[in-house]
């Protein structure tokens, strides 16, 4: 059902946890799977300098979280800012059909962090 590279970030997930002087927050869910996402963001020079994140939810929510931080770490925030739902199923292989909401999670928390991050700074 899931490829290598899913079960890998989901059994070993990067850049987990929290920023407490983040500089952007994303809290993004899914009231139908239960899922939720927490992306936390620090922002150096325009660019992405440190991305984590806490989920509660399935593996997929899980592999996903991690992904979208490993795609978005070191990118501008434009760059970041345009990870689309579809890049994240791609970087992991692929998702299957019923799971591709975690991908649309993963991306709309990472512009919600984004977003947030913008309305601080405007």
């Amino acid at each position: 059902m899931y490829t290598d590279k899913v079960m890998d970030h989901f059994q070993n997930p990067r850049n987990v946890g929290e920023i407490e002087d983040a500089d952007g927050i994303g809290e993004v869910g899914n009231p139908t799977c239960g899922d939720m996402m927490t992306i936390y963001i620090k922002v150096k020079d325009d660019k992405i300098d440190d991305i984590k994140f806490k989920t509660f939810g399935c593996g997929a929510a899980i592999a996903t979280s991690s992904m979208i931080t490993e795609l978005a770490k070191g990118k501008t925030v434009d760059d970041a800012y345009a990870i689309s739902r579809n890049d994240v199923a791609e970087a992991l292989n692929g998702l299957p059909d019923v799971k591709m909401h975690c991908s649309n999670l993963a991306a709309d928390a990472l512009q919600a962090a984004i977003d947030n991050y913008r309305s601080k700074n405007s």
